[in-house]
């Protein structure tokens, strides 16, 4: 390890010379209050940034015990320090120009484990990145050493140190995680699949944003028949709307509130930041928002539970296909998300085939051989509930046609909530075209992923991301497109599960299910942390599902799976 003068002193000398010098300045580095890393060095001006860590003991940093005592508040305090370490980069360190441009990976709405921060009882370490400055195409010595001995400093010392940050703003940012971990945990007890609190504010700023709407939204109140009480062990005790296992309906005219009302619960396996208006909408960690993909792959997957007969003679058991239809994805989807473990099916109208969700003109009783028809979900979503304990919420416009399987309908009128449960099986014992519903789901066959499919060489790195996507993984010749997993909210998860592609192949010996190569991957991540994906320390991972991760396997068009029999 190096004095920090030192440093100071490498900049002076290669000032001027080629950008290539500054690997020079790679290495351990003391100053007074902290150890600073400069792990990784760009090559040249247009490379990655590079990667830099810095350590403060906690002799210096004095966070208290109770501020990561457990994995919840540790987590959120990880959280805090870098959401401080962006506030303070912002401040300290504002470019005109991208050269010298510090960053660190910046969380969105959601508190998430990330790798930009860890701390535990000897110490606290952040990682970031620097564009490190030049001045045409050689090192800028004399701003370096402005970044590390001026900009750095003061960043480090606002952000960092228990003393300097807001205690009232971190106790509540750690309470408020710790609350909703809680809260999610409970609803196993409770017989709860979601919990919507009162004066929770759902609806965002656009359909693309994750930011609470700024004025005029209208605070979710609970029908007083589905309204219930929890204790926090931080805030006390809330009300709020319990939604049972089964199959809820959320019913009402366009534009509202009910896709709003299904997306905050789909948020809803996700902890939430003071003052989203969402910190106390928590969903069953295994729920799974399930839409049409239309073209998508698809690999020996057995159909069966949604279709019995298919064109040309092809296996409905044993389906493979380039370029699914919207409807057979759709129906894929699902039987994908339950293998891996999925325990409730999110399904909006909006975002689904119609074959899929209704019976419509081939009805049952004139399809035959010659014609694709699809078992619609309104046959078989009770019998995957009965068979598989998998409950479903469902946002429904013709709503009548589901009465008869609902065992909860919510309409929304005005953003406003009320339980017509009594009145939809009203009326549903009032139609006389109710449909017979078939007894039996099926089996879902647990496949085997073939790790000789995977193969990731392409370049110099073997994988690569696009950049600003959050939807697609380039995974060596091919793109995995993930933009109808709507569960993924942040472009660090979509690198952990690039990475976690790669690592998975090491359980892939042609004998594992993807449930259990899945569960494995997770199993070493609970173990070591996200930093066992990669030999290199990386500070732009995000904790993701493993739910996510069979989905992104899934939707690799080199996949090839044998089935489990």
């Amino acid at each position: 390890m190096k004095a920090h003068f030192e440093l100071k002193n490498i900049l002076h000398n290669i000032d001027g010379e080629a950008y290539k010098s500054y690997k020079s300045i790679e290495g351990e580095y003391l100053f007074n209050d902290y150890t600073l890393y400069i792990d990784d060095v760009q090559g040249n001006p247009t490379a990655s940034p590079s990667s830099l860590r810095v350590k403060i003991a906690q002799s210096v940093a004095l966070f208290p015990r109770d501020t990561y005592t457990n994995r919840s508040r540790e987590i959120a305090l990880r959280d805090f320090i870098t959401r401080k370490f962006h506030e303070s980069i912002q401040l300290y360190s504002k470019e005109s120009q991208m050269s010298g441009l510090i960053s660190i990976d910046t969380p969105g709405q959601e508190i998430l484990e990330r790798t930009t921060a860890f701390i535990d009882q000897s110490f606290v370490e952040i990682r970031f990145t620097i564009d490190l400055p030049t001045s045409e195409k050689v090192v800028a010595g004399h701003l370096a050493k402005d970044i590390f001995f001026e900009k750095l400093p003061k960043i480090i010392n606002n952000s960092l140190f228990f003393d300097n940050l807001d205690k009232d703003a971190l106790y509540k940012h750690i309470e408020t995680s710790e609350d909703a971990d809680f809260l999610r945990n409970e609803l196993e007890n409770l017989k709860l699949i979601a919990f919507v609190a009162e004066n929770s504010i759902l609806p965002r700023q656009s359909g693309t944003s994750s930011l609470p709407i700024e004025s005029g939204a209208v605070p979710f109140i609970s029908p007083d028949t589905l309204k219930m009480d929890v204790e926090l062990p931080n805030k006390g005790q809330i009300t709020g709307m319990g939604i049972l296992r089964g199959i809820t309906l959320i019913v009402g005219e366009n534009n509202h509130g009910k896709s709003t009302l299904l997306k905050a619960i789909e948020q809803g396996i996700y902890n939430h930041i003071p003052g989203d208006g969402r910190e106390y909408v928590v969903s069953n960690p295994n729920s799974v928002k399930v839409s049409a993909e239309d073209g998508r792959s698809i690999q020996n997957v057995d159909l069966s539970p949604f279709i019995k007969n298919l064109s040309a003679g092809q296996k409905t058991d044993f389906y493979s296909v380039e370029n699914a239809s919207a409807g057979i994805s759709q129906a894929v989807n699902i039987i994908e998300a339950v293998e891996v473990g999925a325990d409730v099916l999110l399904i909006d109208e909006n975002t689904s085939a119609n074959n899929f969700l209704y019976h419509n003109s081939n009805s049952r009783e004139n399809a035959s051989e010659k014609y694709e028809y699809i078992t619609p979900y309104i046959d078989n979503a009770r019998n995957l509930y009965n068979e598989y304990m998998v409950s479903s919420i469902l946002v429904i416009g013709h709503s009548e046609d589901y009465f008869g399987i609902a065992d909860f309908v919510i309409q929304m009128t005005d953003f406003k909530a009320q339980n017509m449960t009594q009145e939809a099986t009203e009326i549903a014992h009032q139609r006389s075209d109710v449909q017979k519903i078939d007894s039996y789901f099926g089996t879902i066959r647990d496949r085997i992923p073939l790790a000789e499919s995977l193969d990731s060489s392409k370049g110099k790195d073997g994988i690569e991301i696009p950049p600003n996507e959050i939807s697609d993984i380039e995974f060596g010749s091919n793109l995995i497109d993930l933009s109808s997993i709507e569960q993924i909210v942040s472009i660090s998860q979509i690198n952990a599960i690039r990475d976690a592609i790669q690592y998975a192949k090491k359980y892939m010996d042609g004998k594992k299910s993807f449930r259990q190569v899945t569960s494995l991957v997770m199993l070493d991540i609970g173990r070591s942390g996200l930093d066992i994906l990669t030999p290199r320390l990386s500070g732009n991972y995000a904790e993701f599902r493993k739910i996510e991760l069979a989905a992104a396997i899934n939707r690799l068009r080199t996949l090839r799976v044998e089935q489990k029999m």
